[in-house]
C-alpha cells in the first residue's frame, strides 16, 4: 500500500465517531473477548456484547445524573475494565470523558476537575474518593461522585455506588451513536506538566478515527480483531488510550487490564500479547532483566552477546529486503539456539508489533530487541497529534523515529523544529487560546518543540528539545536528552539526568538500576546491604566510570560529563522526579538533589 493522503483517510472515516465504530465492532465481533482482568487469582472476561450491554446501562445512569451533551466526566482509576465502560458510556451520551493521573493530589484534582468544568467524577475506591472530598467545596460544578470499589461503605446520599449507576434500563446504542457528530470532543488529555501547569488537549471524534485509520494503514497487519494487548500505562496518557481503548473499540482488540504498571512483565508472560506499547523504561527493564539473568554465567552471557552482534546486521538487512539466503539461515539457527527461548521466557514470543515512545530510546537497546526477534520500533508524536506523528513498524532505521504516518504531513521549520499537520492534529487547548496560538500556526502546522533532521527516505531523527536545552555558562547549547539516553545504556544505570544550565561544565546524576546492579555485584563477588551501599562501593564507581568514559568519546568536549554522582535509590514513575511515563521532572530533580548538585560545582 502506498502512502495515504489526508484526503484518502478523510474519505475512509467520513461520518465516523468512536460510538459509531464501536457499534459496528460489537455487531461484527460480539462473541470475541473484549476485556480480561485478574480478580484475585481468577481470570475474568467480558465479550464485546457484554461490554456493550454495560456501556448501555452506564450511559443511561449518566443521563439520570443529569449528564448532557458537552458535559465533562472525570475518571480516576487504575487500568481496569470499568474504565472502558465509563469512558465509552460518556461518549454515547455526547459527553466528554477526562481521565486524570492516579498520582494527582487533592490540589491537582481540584485544578483539573475545575479547569475542565467536570460535572460527574467516577473514582476507583475510597483512596481516590478522599482526594475529591477534600476539595469538594472548591468544585461547585461537580454535582455527583461515583465509586466503584466501596470498601469503606461510603456510598449514600453524596456518593453513588457503581452498581446504582448500572441499575438503569439500557440505552439504545445504535440510535445514540447516530446523534454524535465527528466534530464533537471525544476527550481532553492533560499534558504531564513537565514545563508548567498541565494543558488540556482537545481531541475530537474525527481526530481519533482519523488517527486509528492512519495507524491501521501504517501497521498493515492482515487482521486486527482478537489481537491481544495488555493495558498498563495510565489511561490519562494518549498512547495507552489510543492503543488499548480507541483502537480496541474500532478494531476489536482483546485487552487485558493490568492495574499496576510494575506487573506488566508478569501479565505479558500470561497474556502473550500480539501488540505492545511501552515507554523506554519498560523495555529497558526487560533488557536489564535478561542481561542480569545471563550475568551469572559468564560463558553463556558471552555466547549470547556474540549471537546478538551477529544477528543485528542480518535483522537490519532483512527489514529492507536485502538479506541473503545465507543470512536468513544464520538467523534461523541463532533464533533456534538462543533467541526463541528468551522471547518465550519473557512472554514476547507472539508479538506482531512492538512499539516504544514518549521518550528517547537508546539505539543499542532497540537494536538488541530487534536482534532477538522482538519487532521493536520507535514512534514519535505528542498528545496534540493524537499520539503518533511518525512511525514505521518494520522497515526501521534504528536511531530514527521513522517517516510520517499515513495522512500526516511532517516537515522541518526554518529553525529545524519538527512540525506537522493532518487529521490527527488537535483542536486546541481547553480555555487557553494563547497557548493554542503558540502550538498551532495560521496554516494549521502543529509545532512540536523538538529539533530534528530528516534523511533522503523521509525518516526523522530527534536532535533535541527546544525547551530543555542546557545552555552552559560559556553559552554552549547542549541537548540533555541525547546525553541521558547514552548514559542509561551503561548496564548498571537505571536513570540519568544531565545538569549544566548556567554552569561551567556538564555533570550528571546517575541512579543505579535496582535489578542489574545487584546481579552484577553478586556475579563479581561484591558484598553489599542495599542499593545505597552499592552506590558507595569503589568497584561499582570504577565500572560506571568506564561506561562514562566510553560515552564521552561519542560527544564533543563541551558536552562530555566532567563529574557525576551515583545514587543508590530507584527513580519511580509518577513521583517527584519522573512523570507517569518516566519523563524526567527536571525541576523536581533539581530541588530534591540541590545539595548534591551544588557539591559537584563547589
Amino acid at each position: 500500500m502506498g502512502w495515504s493522503s489526508i484526503q484518502e483517510i478523510d474519505e475512509a472515516v467520513a461520518g465516523q465517531t468512536v460510538p459509531s465504530e464501536f457499534v459496528k465492532t460489537v455487531e461484527e465481533h460480539g462473541d470475541l473477548v473484549a476485556l480480561r482482568w485478574l480478580d484475585g487469582e481468577e481470570w475474568k472476561e467480558w465479550t464485546f456484547t457484554e461490554y456493550a450491554g454495560l456501556v448501555a446501562r452506564a450511559a443511561t445512569g449518566l443521563q439520570a445524573l443529569g449528564v448532557q451533551p458537552g458535559d465533562h466526566v472525570v475518571l480516576m482509576m487504575r487500568n481496569r475494565p470499568e474504565f472502558h465502560v465509563v469512558d465509552m458510556a460518556a461518549l454515547f451520551v455526547g459527553a466528554t470523558p477526562v481521565s486524570i493521573y492516579n498520582s494527582s493530589s487533592s490540589e491537582q484534582v481540584q485544578y483539573l476537575a475545575s479547569h475542565c468544568d467536570a460535572k460527574v467524577a467516577v473514582v476507583e475506591d475510597p483512596v481516590y474518593l478522599r482526594r475529591f472530598l477534600d476539595v469538594r467545596d472548591e468544585l461547585p460544578l461537580l454535582e455527583h461522585l461515583v465509586i466503584i470499589d466501596d470498601h469503606d461503605g461510603v456510598a449514600g446520599d453524596s456518593v453513588m455506588h457503581w452498581s446504582t449507576l448500572l441499575s438503569h434500563a439500557p440505552l439504545g446504542l445504535a440510535e445514540a451513536a447516530a446523534s454524535i457528530s465527528p466534530d464533537r470532543i471525544a476527550t481532553v488529555i492533560y499534558t504531564s506538566g513537565t514545563t508548567g501547569p498541565p494543558k488540556g488537549v482537545l481531541l475530537s471524534h474525527y481526530n481519533i478515527t482519523f488517527t486509528a485509520e492512519s495507524l491501521k494503514r501504517t501497521i498493515e497487519l492482515d487482521s486486527y480483531a482478537g489481537k491481544k494487548v495488555v493495558s498498563y500505562l495510565p489511561m490519562a496518557h494518549i498512547a495507552e488510550r489510543m492503543t488499548s481503548h480507541y483502537m480496541q473499540a474500532l478494531l476489536g482488540y482483546t485487552v487485558t487490564t493490568c492495574p499496576e504498571p510494575g506487573a506488566v512483565a508478569t501479565f505479558a508472560r500470561e497474556v502473550r500479547p500480539n501488540i505492545m506499547f511501552g515507554v523506554p523504561r519498560v523495555w529497558e527493564k526487560v533488557y536489564a532483566g535478561v542481561n542480569a539473568a545471563l550475568a551469572g554465567d559468564h560463558e553463556r552471557k558471552k555466547q549470547f552477546d556474540e549471537a546478538v552482534a551477529a544477528a543485528k546486521p542480518i535483522v537490519q538487512a532483512r527489514a529492507w529486503d536485502r538479506a541473503s539466503a545465507e543470512d536468513l539461515a544464520t538467523y534461523e539457527f541463532l533464533d533456534q539456539v538462543a533467541f526463541s527461548q528468551v522471547r518465550e521466557l519473557i512472554g514476547l514470543n507472539e508479538l506482531d508489533i512492538a512499539i516504544t515512545g514518549a521518550a528517547p530510546m537508546t539505539q543499542e537497546i532497540l537494536e538488541w530487541f530487534r536482534a532477538i526477534g522482538v519487532p521493536l520500533s520507535e514512534i514519535y508524536g505528542m498528545s496534540e497529534s493524537s499520539g503518533p506523528m511518525t512511525f514505521v513498524p518494520f522497515k526501521v532505521k534504528p536511531g530514527t523515529v521513522g517517516p510520517a504516518i499515513h495522512g500526516c504531513e511532517v516537515a522541518l521549520a526554518d529553525d529545524g523544529e519538527i512540525v506537522c499537520r493532518g487529521g490527527n492534529v488537535f483542536l486546541g487547548y481547553i480555555h487557553d487560546p494563547e497557548k493554542t496560538a503558540e502550538a498551532l500556526d495560521a496554516d494549521g502546522w502543529l509545532h512540536s518543540g523538538d529539533i530534528g533532521t530528516v534523511d533522503e527516505d523521509g525518516y526523522y531523527r530527534i536532535v533535541d528539545r527546544k525547551k530543555e536545552l542546557i545552555i552552559t555558562a560559556g553559552g554552549k547549547n547542549i541537548s540533555p536528552a541525547n546525553l541521558e539516553a547514552a548514559l542509561k545504556a551503561i548496564p548498571l544505570i537505571g536513570q540519568a539526568c544531565a545538569i549544566g544550565d548556567n554552569r561551567p561544565f556538564i555533570s550528571a546524576l546517575l541512579a543505579l538500576d535496582p535489578e542489574v546492579a545487584p546481579a552484577w555485584a553478586r556475579a563479581n563477588d561484591i558484598d553489599f546491604d542495599d542499593l545505597e551501599d552499592l552506590a558507595r562501593n569503589p568497584v561499582v564507581h570504577d565500572e560506571v566510570q568506564l561506561g562514562v568514559d566510553e560515552i564521552n568519546k561519542q560527544f564533543s568536549r563541551v558536552e562530555q560529563i566532567k563529574k557525576w554522582v551515583l545514587l543508590g535509590e530507584e527513580w519511580l514513575a509518577d513521583s517527584d522526579v519522573l512523570t507517569p511515563t518516566s519523563k524526567l521532572k527536571r525541576r523536581g530533580i533539581s530541588a530534591k538533589y540541590a545539595d548534591v548538585i551544588e557539591a559537584m560545582y563547589a
